[in-house]
């Protein structure tokens, strides 16, 4: 890593901490709306950890593990650089949103296109400013559309140095993900940046119990990269799940669930039933395989073909 880094036409030094603010366009209102980037350098020079929360708007528990570390002043370190983006997608933060309003995904946006839609333009901001300057990088997200994740990382097990990444975060489970097309972790592989996804809790709701497994994670990552002493606890081994599977309601109605986030289940086991508002059938809900149930849903009212849980396979 060079000696100064240019981020936004600013440069920032060894041993500097500077709050840059990158524009990506205005409101219909004329509001500029800007995206605040925190970069800490070290002392000395070392590998630069990306800290990204908010690529979907309502994604509020990794904003919150962001936020906690920058107002307890744990993002200071003594090698290397950090740059900690609390809210990539301000729009989504701004109407509780997963998407922007054109209504894309920034995360299947990448690499984005200076005169595409809105989240082509917040995908290109980024991979022109901050992806040149990373090494390594913690994306942060839960569960979407009501359903909870229990607290994983997701990464390509076959890629070696995100894998022990994954190893020293120490979430209770690694589930291997394959890269999706257009996604942060897509893009970054192709300039051999190794970014890993750490899931927990639900959109719009705070997870105290994910919150600080995210806190935690991001302590040991910065000791494993020996860019500051870790004050977490050691990490237990994580289960790994080589495979996921997602359970499906074969009829609408009221789903009433029978399992917990985090639980082990097996096949052919009850794991809740759907029955109709009016009293008339209930249907018993089996799990179709055996694994740890990683992700569930939290809306009761549901339609044929919606995902009730989601399983990890070891």
């Amino acid at each position: 890593m060079p000696q100064v880094i240019t981020i936004n036409k600013q440069e920032i030094g060894l041993g500097q901490q500077v709050l840059i603010r990158l524009n990506i366009s205005r409101l219909p209102s004329g509001t500029v709306i800007d995206i605040p980037v925190h970069v800490f350098r070290g002392a000395e020079d070392g590998p630069v950890l990306l800290l990204m929360a908010g690529m979907h708007g309502d994604e509020v528990n990794g904003i919150e593990i962001v936020r906690r570390m920058l107002r307890r002043k744990m993002l200071r370190p003594e090698r290397g650089t950090i740059i900690a983006i609390p809210v990539l997608n301000i729009y989504g933060f701004l109407n509780f949103s997963r998407e922007v309003p054109d209504g894309k995904d920034v995360n299947r946006s990448f690499p984005g296109n200076e005169q595409g839609s809105l989240a082509s333009r917040v995908a290109h901001k980024f991979v022109k400013e901050i992806l040149p300057w990373v090494d390594y990088g913690l994306d942060f997200h839960t569960g979407g559309a009501s359903r909870a994740n229990y607290p994983q990382v997701r990464c390509l097990l076959a890629n070696t140095k995100a894998a022990k990444l994954a190893d020293a975060f120490g979430a209770p489970f690694i589930i291997n993900a394959s890269l999706r097309p257009s996604s942060l972790r897509k893009e970054a592989s192709k300039y051999g940046k190794n970014i890993i996804v750490f899931e927990a809790g639900e959109s719009l709701r705070f997870d105290e119990t994910g919150i600080q497994e995210g806190i935690d994670g991001t302590a040991r990552i910065l000791s494993y990269l020996q860019m500051q002493k870790s004050t977490a606890a050691p990490a237990k081994p994580a289960i790994i799940c080589q495979k996921t599977s997602w359970v499906r309601a074969k009829v609408a109605g009221l789903f009433w669930c029978q399992i917990a986030l985090g639980e082990f289940i097996q096949k052919n086991q009850i794991i809740g039933s759907i029955a109709d508002p009016y009293g008339l059938m209930s249907v018993r809900i089996k799990a179709p395989k055996a694994g740890y149930v990683i992700g569930l849903n939290r809306m009761p009212v549901v339609n044929q073909g919606d995902a009730l849980l989601h399983l990890g396979i070891l």
